[in-house]
């Protein structure tokens, strides 16, 4: 049998296929635990936690979760809330409890967290206390029935002289109300869980992601699925215990919760955690606890390297940045050359593959590429219409078989049938992206299938934010599309028809303002153009592609 063109650049000293662990996620912090119980597990804000602290509390939230909130195994517990000790106890805690954790964006509100309730079932919540005003309503009416408020400032007692967001020198609030419980008072309680059951073929975490229909989706993933791409990057980049990491991608998008949380607690490694971007404190903790490794955006690569005091701090000890969400420039990859002698290793992968399926061999990256598959993985470029392989060099969509693929979409199996297509014995998922493939077996992005909004990293749906945007009063019809901006790679722009009652009179701006309260700010329109009319096919149908290549011509 003919072996994979990439073979040849395989990363030395890696097998090429691996042994997968048939454990839970939760074992890894209690074997770290044992083996690392008095190391930082993770560091915020010159506060830290040990791997031993991590797991005590972790359980006593289990017990709660099962004995006062009456999480049973495979319920959903929704995790509303920024990076921080509390995120990751949090996190460890529902997986202890048998539970499955249901990851959801912070800068979400009431409206847009009603929708993942509903559709996930999820019953109970933890919530960090200054996202409480947009999960507040959902525990009053009912549609929680519990809910755990959590004070970052609990943990981060030692003074520092790093600048700290409010959210984290917020005391602990008097917050109140039937089925709600502050943090402090649960640990308080030191409730033991029962007995784990939960194996590799259970449920563990369901991150959404979203689609053409503009309705998001859970990605059900089991222990098996986390677990491979957990294991993956510590043979791919040969990672020891004593790396220390730093953390600033989100925890509740699987790239930031598998990089930056749970590998390096497998490893039982040190991360740093910066939960709000700054590259002024990066820097600073760059230097600070030597960090080593760090999973990024390139915008924060751009950014950091533009700060005037980029010269003055010691990066010296990071040994590798490594990434996706967006092609890095390469003007900035050869200044990152030049400053810090490393190469940015890019990857690629979705919600539904739990993190990558591509990763560029760490000694032979290629600039804005995706990589090669990792280990088990196999990947093809196929003609979206008849799913045939197209030969090298042909641009179709990616399609991808492995051990990190999700089981499918929750509570939603024409979506799941839509998505999987079975070749040579092989599941293989449509990732509906476009791309290509390379004579040395390396993929590179070239388009997407599926209209979706890169802004920063952050994947925005048009058609969700066209369904909000519907609820404005002086809306007639509405289109968003991508528009390409200088610093975020692409951001939102709509093309709007108001009604005739409203034109002349209601503004962009107010429009972007109404948007502001009606969902995360990243998804907000930037630029708000009025039209007279909106192109539509025969059937009536909204002509978005024309739209967006106008934008494209004319940028």
């Amino acid at each position: 049998m003919q072996q994979p063109r990439h073979y040849a650049y395989w990363p030395r000293e890696a097998p090429k296929s691996l042994t997968y662990p048939a454990t839970s996620v939760w074992y890894n912090l209690e074997v770290s635990a044992r083996r690392y119980p008095d190391k930082p597990a993770f560091i915020c804000y010159d506060n830290a936690i040990t791997f031993k602290a991590l797991e005590a509390e972790a359980l006593k939230l289990a017990g709660f979760l099962q004995k006062k909130c009456g999480v049973a195994k495979g319920d959903r517990v929704l995790l509303f809330a920024q990076n921080s000790f509390e995120f990751v106890i949090a996190y460890y805690a529902i997986l202890r409890a048998d539970a499955v954790v249901v990851p959801i964006n912070p800068m979400n509100l009431t409206e847009e967290l009603r929708g993942y309730v509903k559709d996930s079932g999820a019953k109970v919540a933890i919530v960090a206390q200054e996202l409480w005003p947009a999960a507040g309503p959902l525990a009053a009416d009912g549609t929680l029935q519990h809910a755990i408020v959590a004070a970052y400032a609990n943990h981060l007692v030692n003074p520092t002289d790093l600048k700290v967001p409010d959210a984290f020198k917020l005391p602990r609030q008097p917050i109140a109300g039937p089925n709600v419980t502050l943090w402090s008072d649960a640990i308080a309680q030191d409730l033991a869980p029962g007995p784990t059951t939960a194996g590799p073929n259970d449920l563990a975490v369901m991150p959404y992601t979203s689609g053409t229909t503009g309705k998001p989706k859970g990605c059900m993933h089991t222990h098996a699925t986390v677990m491979s791409t957990i294991v993956m990057p510590f043979e791919w980049f040969k990672i020891s215990s004593e790396v220390i990491y730093l953390g600033v991608l989100p925890y509740f998008h699987v790239t930031g919760m598998q990089n930056s949380m749970n590998t390096p607690i497998l490893n039982g490694c040190t991360v740093v955690l910066l939960p709000r971007w700054d590259r002024e404190v990066a820097g600073v903790l760059i230097q600070r606890h030597k960090v080593s490794a760090w999973t990024l955006i390139p915008t924060m690569v751009v950014d950091l390297l533009a700060s005037p005091n980029a010269a003055s701090w010691d990066l010296s000890t990071v040994q590798r940045m490594s990434g996706g969400g967006a092609a890095m420039p390469e003007a900035v990859a050869t200044k990152l050359k030049e400053l810090c002698g490393l190469s940015f290793v890019e990857g690629y992968g979705l919600s539904e593959t739990m993190a990558p399926t591509h990763i560029n061999p760490p000694d032979r990256p290629k600039k804005q590429c995706l990589g090669i598959p990792v280990f088990d993985t196999t990947s093809m470029v196929v003609d979206p219409a008849t799913l045939e392989e197209l030969p090298q060099g042909e641009v179709g969509e990616i399609v991808s078989a492995g051990p990190q693929i999700f089981l499918g979409y929750w509570d939603n199996p024409e979506a799941t049938k839509e998505c999987f297509f079975e070749r040579d014995g092989k599941k293989f998922f449509r990732t509906g992206d476009l791309g290509r493939m390379d004579e040395e077996g390396y993929f590179f992005l070239v388009d997407r299938l599926k209209r979706m909004i890169n802004a920063s990293g952050m994947k925005v749906w048009p058609a969700e934010v066209e369904s909000l945007l519907y609820g404005h009063p002086a809306i007639q019809e509405a289109c968003v599309i991508a528009a390409k901006d200088t610093h975020r790679g692409e951001t939102v722009k709509a093309v709007v028809v108001l009604k005739p009652a409203s034109r002349g009179s209601v503004t962009p701006e107010e429009i972007t303002e109404w948007a502001r309260g009606k969902m995360a700010a990243y998804k907000v329109p930037r630029i708000i153009e009025f039209v007279e009319s909106l192109p539509k096919t025969a059937t009536g149908k909204i002509q978005w592609r024309v739209l967006q290549e106008k934008e494209q011509l004319s940028s």
